[in-house]
């Protein structure tokens, strides 16, 4: 063991020796610069935008060759940007400028070669040819070998808890070009600034950088190990990590130990109020859940984040176009439907969402007319009878006037179809 290990740190230092000469070649950084723009993302702290960064690129390229060579870059302190997390409260994201964005994009190009034949088989997240699919098929292979309770590790705040002298430490042992390192350290040491205060940073790597989900993997490839050493069944999607054990016993047992090495040796801190051990049908991973029986399906709280999402949409004061409602419904379902799409879900749940989110459509269809007259006319203009027509504006609610029978009769699948929108039974289907 400690034979390869030492071959392999070898045949890695070697790859990295003089890797700042390759990172700062200008095909390296013109390469990054497109990564960084099919990204999309707003600008850092310099109020630089993109497009602003593409016009002047080959002077830009130039200026960052020669800080790069002779070591004197200095990347900016990131922007701090707030975003609300799916299951409630915050994530604070760290935006870097375009440049350091570029910078740091060239880098994870580089080491990611370095890296990346190195990690773990039972790592997928942020890896190429990797999907958070192959995370959950390899999780239903363990339930299907009788592995049923689940060791559910939740690492509290991991980015912001990463810490740099380990992290420089592991980098340290495989990078041989010091360029490089002090450059990291610049980076991890670089402030952030939010609401006018720019504050310094001890410990964590920013979320929102190129370079911050490699070295995640790069502090995490130390967990795996010890998963590997002691022979548990494991799958970790960045620092979404769940083993699959036979009994609650070992489970119990595993989750205990884990725990202590997390803790004690890799410095980070466990989450104990979501950290636990469950049967395989009581988790979520990855927005899944693995049955009893090897089958996958979409955890109730996925199903729950959808609605919030078309509700998000199909507000009724939003004031725009129902043709534009549809399209951006349209791309929720799209996607959606395709990331779910490997899920044994029954035909009849997907059936019954997709009847929910007519009915929201018809709600803001309706509203658009406001008042009771002109929602009248348009009902009428739909083939509704006089009668049904003035029926249907006497409910006092939008909700239950779309849940109408007449008004499901004109404002069915049909007429949703004609509209352009998309069923997620059917995408879904089409997506297997």
């Amino acid at each position: 063991m400690r034979a390869e290990l030492s071959s392999r740190l070898v045949a890695q230092r070697a790859l990295t020796t003089g890797i700042v000469d390759k990172i700062s070649e200008h095909g390296s950084l013109a390469k990054a610069f497109k990564e960084v723009r099919s990204n999309q993302g707003a600008a850092g702290i310099d109020g630089v935008s993109l497009e602003e960064y593409e016009r002047r690129l080959t002077e830009h390229i130039g200026h960052l060759q020669e800080a790069l060579r002779k070591g004197t870059y200095r990347p900016q302190a990131v922007r701090g940007v707030e975003i609300p997390k799916p299951n409630g409260g915050k994530r604070l994201l760290g935006i870097p400028t375009v440049e350091d964005r570029v910078v740091q994009q060239s880098i994870q190009n580089a080491l990611q070669i370095v890296y990346d034949p190195y990690f773990s088989e039972y790592s997928y997240g942020f890896r190429p040819g990797r999907s958070a699919h192959q995370a959950v098929e390899q999780a239903a292979c363990y339930v299907m070998e009788g592995k049923v309770w689940v060791v559910d590790i939740d690492l509290k705040s991991f980015f912001d808890e990463i810490n740099h002298e380990r992290l420089m430490s592991r980098l340290g042992k495989v990078i041989s070009d010091e360029r490089l390192l002090k450059l990291i350290r610049r980076y991890l040491k670089a402030g952030m600034m939010q609401d006018g205060l720019c504050s310094q940073r001890i410990a964590g790597t920013p979320q929102g950088g190129p370079l911050s989900p490699l070295l995640s993997n790069i502090v995490l490839d130390e967990l795996d190990r010890e998963l590997e050493a002691r022979g548990l069944s494991f799958a970790r999607y960045a620092d979404d990590c769940n083993i699959f054990v036979k009994s609650q016993r070992s489970a119990q047992r595993v989750l205990a130990s884990l725990t202590r090495f997390i803790e004690e040796k890799l410095k980070l801190k466990i989450n104990r109020e979501k950290s636990g051990v469950r049967r395989c049908d009581q988790v979520k991973f990855l927005g899944h859940t693995v049955e009893q029986n090897g089958k996958i399906r979409i955890a109730d709280a996925s199903i729950k984040r959808l609605k919030m999402k078309i509700r998000e949409v199909t507000k009724r004061n939003r004031g725009l176009s129902f043709s534009r409602v549809i399209m951006e419904t349209n791309r929720v379902i799209q996607g959606w439907a395709v990331y779910y799409r490997r899920c044994n879900t029954w035909l009849s749940r997907l059936k019954e969402l997709d009847g929910w989110i007519r009915r929201r459509l018809r709600c803001y269809a309706l509203k658009q007319h406001q008042k009771r007259y002109p929602t009248y006319r348009f009902l009428r203009s739909l083939g509704l009878g006089e009668n049904q027509a003035w029926a249907a504006v006497m409910y006092r609610k939008w909700w239950p006037m779309a849940n109408y029978p007449p008004i499901l009769k004109v404002m069915g699948i049909r007429w949703f179809a004609e509209q352009g929108l998309k069923s997620l039974a059917e995408v879904q289907a089409v997506k297997r």
